[in-house]
């Protein structure tokens, strides 16, 4: 498979880790693949370095000395400067509590450990092209009932005012939108918003839309479950813009 086309612009990303030896194989394979790479050990040096250099995506393992993983990836989402950044966590737990909660936090996309450092570059590569298909999308607006989607500047609004989405969550957003009034099955949206096989695991879709009404707030209603299914957002609130 061919390595991920945003390589070819050298992305930044940054790998948090305390261990140096996955530190250095996450490095050389994504060097490998015409990443532009930097890294920290610990949860104060990434958000140092997160603000410093203003990475594409950071790699980061939830288990870190001192600063955790969570804290990092809360401040990071919490900050404006950072807030936009795709996050790719590491984690050595398998219990879906763990990744539930990262992904609860705003994480685009997880892989546990031990883990191919060929999926690794291919997740990253996903995250960044879904970023990439945002920031470049039509430049027109898309209205449902007070959601207001600026394709053109990768912003979202309620009843006026500005909402922070991670890159996943406005990529989730954006398809329900383009698609409002059809349901979209758990399955089709991991490929079509995760790029990724339809037999991982659905409770990702689950987190994300849930993270997503709470940030969208009354608005987060139209956002509808079709049990034993998927979502839909309700066509009838549509409007022009």
């Amino acid at each position: 498979m061919k390595a991920p086309a945003a390589a070819a612009a050298g992305d930044r990303v940054l790998v948090v880790d305390d261990e140096r030896d996955i530190v250095a194989l996450i490095a050389y394979h994504l060097a490998k693949a015409g990443y532009r790479v930097s890294t920290a050990a610990t949860g104060t040096d990434a958000l140092d370095a997160a603000r410093r250099e203003r990475p594409s995506l950071v790699v980061l393992d939830l288990m870190l000395p001192g600063l955790s993983g969570y804290d990092v990836l809360e401040q990071l989402r919490a900050s404006e400067s950072t807030s936009g950044v795709g996050v790719l966590m590491l984690t050595a737990r398998r219990e879906e509590f763990d990744r539930i909660r990262g992904l609860a936090l705003g994480a685009d996309d997880y892989l546990t450990k031990p883990f191919s450092p060929q999926e690794l570059v291919l997740r990253v590569g996903a995250i960044l092209r879904r970023m990439s298909a945002g920031a470049a999308s039509s430049p027109d607006v898309l209205a449902i009932g007070p959601i207001r989607i600026d394709r053109s500047e990768h912003r979202v609004a309620v009843d006026g005012e500005q909402i922070e989405l991670t890159p996943t969550e406005y990529r989730l957003l954006l398809t329900l939108a383009e698609r409002r009034g059809r349901v979209q099955g758990r399955a089709h949206l991991l490929e079509t918003v995760w790029e990724a096989a339809p037999d991982i695991q659905t409770r990702t879709v689950d987190m994300h839309v849930q993270r997503l009404r709470a940030k969208l707030g009354v608005a987060g209603a139209l956002i509808e479950t079709v049990r034993g299914f998927g979502y839909r957002l309700r066509g009838e609130q549509a409007r022009a813009p």
